[in-house]
């Protein structure tokens, strides 16, 4: 059962239907939310957050007198039925998710359940954390001639993948690849990505994008687990794996004096 588009009532705020509303928060910056996750923030009855990954900056619009709840160290048993009940009781729930809930946020669950009891609810996506670290490292992930596709994947761990999605099948296709979840199995995933990609491929090691400490390293593909290592990085990591951190000289078609398009048509 999905919320309608809650009706605006000034320019700065929205009139909030009862429902749970997943937010992604983004990678971290509060900055990169968006102006409809800041409303919402705003007009929220009740804060629903996950504080290991929201920073709480981010908090800083939510209403003094809205109720907050952290879920670090909550079960979905205690979560789904807490926003059940409180929109049951006519308030307007946000659940605050890190990055964007469409990537490894475990709402599918959570929205299952929702419908189950017919509670409504609305998606509202965030910026994930590979595109935030393309912002910061200056790169395009899909260059004309050299990468035009983008995987957005994760190794198996004590989260499984399905074979068909085994990391090395993946990484046969050498396109630009964004590897989640992973920096605690980073040996086994450098073994499987050099079985495709040279060795001198770049990998942007990315930790903790968006936030004060943030960092990122680029280094050839072969010194991705070194890296790793001496920082000691064990979670909230994000690796790039593309040929596009090269820095190719490159054009594309696209704005070229001969490529001829609709709003272009070719002068006779």
């Amino acid at each position: 059962m999905t919320l309608a588009t809650p009706q605006s009532t000034t320019a700065e705020s929205l009139l909030l239907a009862p429902g749970v509303y997943f937010l992604g928060a983004g990678p971290g910056d509060p900055d990169l939310i968006t102006v409809r996750g800041q409303k919402l923030l705003q007009q929220a009855d009740v804060i629903v957050y996950a504080n290991s990954l929201v920073p709480q900056q981010v908090l800083s619009w939510v209403r003094t007198d809205a109720e907050k709840v952290a879920t670090a160290n909550l079960t979905l048993e205690a979560i789904v039925p807490l926003m059940i009940e409180r929109v049951k009781a006519g308030k307007s729930v946000v659940r605050l998710q890190s990055g964007d809930p469409s990537l490894y946020s475990a709402i599918h669950e959570q929205m299952q359940a929702l419908a189950l009891a017919e509670v409504p609810f609305e998606v509202i996506p965030g910026i994930s954390a590979f595109q935030a670290a393309a912002a910061k490292l200056n790169a395009e992930l899909t260059i004309p001639g050299l990468v035009q596709s983008i995987i957005l994947t994760r190794i198996s761990g004590r989260t499984q993948v399905p074979e068909a999605e085994e990391l090395a099948t993946f990484a046969a296709h050498q396109t630009s690849l964004c590897l989640y979840l992973s920096a605690r199995h980073v040996e086994a995933s450098q073994t499987q990505l050099l079985a495709h990609y040279p060795a001198d491929t770049p990998v942007a090691v990315c930790f903790r994008v968006g936030w004060p400490d943030e960092q990122i390293w680029v280094v050839p593909l072969s010194e991705m687990a070194a890296v790793t290592q001496r920082e000691n990085l064990i979670r909230t990591t994000l690796y790039i794996v593309s040929p596009a951190l090269k820095g190719a000289a490159v054009r594309s078609r696209l704005y070229n004096p001969e490529h001829t398009h609709l709003f272009r048509p070719q002068v006779s």
